[in-house]
């Protein structure tokens, strides 16, 4: 009798953690370095979600070294992978182009849209004390443009478009060190990409006196990027608006990632927007006019939200 009591109860102790198993999906989101702007989103998005769901979606969030990153281990990860890149990079990767150049690989094809998130934004910050205050200032300086990210390989052709190739000191140092060092005068100023209010901005500028530098129209039409207009005041000691440029960011999976899964993140994501702007300004600028950033295929699962919330999808991205 008491071998038959613990059979069963060994049974039902199974059945209750396949239970548990089912009810709970784990994700990982891969999206940025810790401290910058999109780290936090990661975060904010991983606490929404699982508020969202009643905990039946738990988010872990994996610190990156960047988009780039982010779209090549796409290879190899499986249908709980969520990451975040601007669209052009997937479009890079599927055609095997640029960075991508030689590390083409079929699953590639196999990434698929969920939603957009705030825009990637330019941040060109200058110590005060540097006396820097535009593009042709910066000759002579030393910059820190961190490794491997988005914003370190658009920072760099920012400074070849400009004429300062070969002109500006380059610091070898992750971006993660930028603050400390702009204190200490280790550099004269920092490129980050982070969305506005960025984090490493606001720690600069609540800390040392520091320029953030506007391009102008010219220079703008020449990056072939949207312009964005940061306020005054967002920023310490920010008396004018900052006149820069942005890139739309979206958060993708890979076809690997069930239907389900795909439809319940991206209800979720959209339905706990508006209490995340409540947080963080960054949110209140994500809207479905954003959807048209997306210019690659989006997940069925996804896609499935989106009919049902009236929201008409491209062919390109059916």
């Amino acid at each position: 009798m008491t071998y038959r009591l613990l059979k069963l109860a060994f049974g039902l102790t199974l059945a209750f953690g396949s239970f548990q198993a089912h009810a709970e999906t784990r994700i990982t989101y891969k999206s940025a370095k810790t401290g910058s702007s999109y780290y936090q989103m990661g975060v904010q998005i991983a606490e929404a979600i699982k508020a969202g769901s009643n905990g039946d979606m738990i988010v872990t969030v994996e610190e990156s070294q960047g988009s780039v990153q982010n779209v090549m281990e796409a290879k190899a990860r499986g249908g709980d992978y969520v990451f975040t890149t601007p669209p052009a990079l997937v479009s890079l990767a599927q055609g095997g182009k640029a960075m991508f150049e030689g590390k083409g690989d079929p699953k590639f094809d196999e990434i698929r849209a969920l939603f957009p998130i705030p825009s990637l934004t330019m941040h060109f910050v200058m110590s005060a004390d540097s006396g820097v205050s535009d593009f042709a200032g910066m000759e002579g300086k030393t910059i820190l443009l961190g490794k491997g990210s988005f914003g370190a390989t658009e920072g760099e052709k920012y400074l070849k478009m400009f004429g300062l190739e070969g002109k500006v000191n380059i610091a070898d140092a992750e971006l993660s060190n930028a603050v400390a060092a702009l204190k200490n005068g280790q550099i004269d100023g920092f490129v980050t990409a982070g969305s506005w209010p960025a984090p490493n901005v606001i720690e600069a500028a609540a800390s040392a006196d520091v320029t953030v530098l506007s391009l102008s129209d010219e220079q703008i039409a020449e990056t072939k990027r949207s312009k964005l207009v940061i306020p005054a005041g967002t920023y310490a000691g920010q008396a004018e608006d900052i006149v820069t440029t942005s890139l739309p960011v979206v958060a993708y999976t890979t076809s690997a990632m069930d239907d389900d899964t795909a439809y319940a993140l991206t209800k979720t994501f959209w339905d706990e927007k508006a209490k995340m702007g409540e947080e963080a300004p960054w949110w209140n600028g994500v809207d479905q006019a954003l959807m048209a950033n997306i210019t690659g295929k989006i997940h069925p699962g996804a896609a499935r939200y989106y009919q049902e919330a009236g929201i008409e999808l491209t062919d390109a991205q059916k």
